[in-house]
């Protein structure tokens, strides 16, 4: 089985659909993981510094490039190259071993014949009490229809709030003021 090494990695993305943070281990190796990421098929925009700064999104956290997708594409965080050595962790649902989120955990593997019976089986050994493994999930990801997180083609397409607070929201709210606007509704806010 391949497994990833962040510690070890010069670079390494964290993928969530429709981007993923790129962190790169030093300086001088920017412009090669930029050069490495360069016409990759689904990449629409890799931001820097200014880039992240303009979409607010330069904090602490975030990689030292910002890789936003195509319209149509998202990112995974498939990293082998061949399917029979892929990590065990691959047809699992485990969210807390996969470098990035799986969206083909949402589905359970249509080319495994028993994996209706495979479910049930660690679904009684759960109710039992007993450790089990929840191995249905496909290593392709060619079922996902949608994506999310790359800002909309159009406001219209945007995210919807709704609240029992009548005016509560003056109109379009931006995502970087809904925290604000979330806390002084629930009176939390300074």
């Amino acid at each position: 089985m391949e497994y990833l090494d962040p510690m070890a990695s010069r670079a390494f993305a964290v993928a969530d659909h429709q981007i993923a943070h790129v962190y790169v281990r030093r300086p001088e190796d920017l412009d090669a993981t930029r050069a490495a990421l360069d016409g990759l098929p689904g990449l629409e925009q890799l931001l820097d510094d200014k880039g992240k700064k303009t979409h607010h999104l330069d904090h602490p956290r975030c990689g030292e490039l910002v890789a936003i997708a195509e319209p149509d594409a998202w990112f995974t965080y498939y990293y082998w190259l061949d399917d029979a050595r892929a990590p065990d962790f691959a047809q699992l649902v485990e969210i807390h071993r996969k470098p990035g989120y799986d969206p083909a955990e949402l589905f359970m593997d249509p080319l495994d014949p028993y994996v209706k019976v495979k479910a049930a089986g660690a679904l009684a050994r759960k109710k039992l009490g007993m450790r089990y493994r929840m191995a249905v999930v496909p290593l392709d990801p060619s079922p996902i229809r949608g994506s999310h997180g790359r800002l909309p083609m159009s406001q219209d397409d945007g995210p919807l709030i709704i609240s029992s607070t009548p005016h509560a929201f003056p109109g379009r709210v931006a995502a970087i003021d809904v925290k604000s606007l979330l806390l002084e509704l629930a009176g939390l806010s300074h």
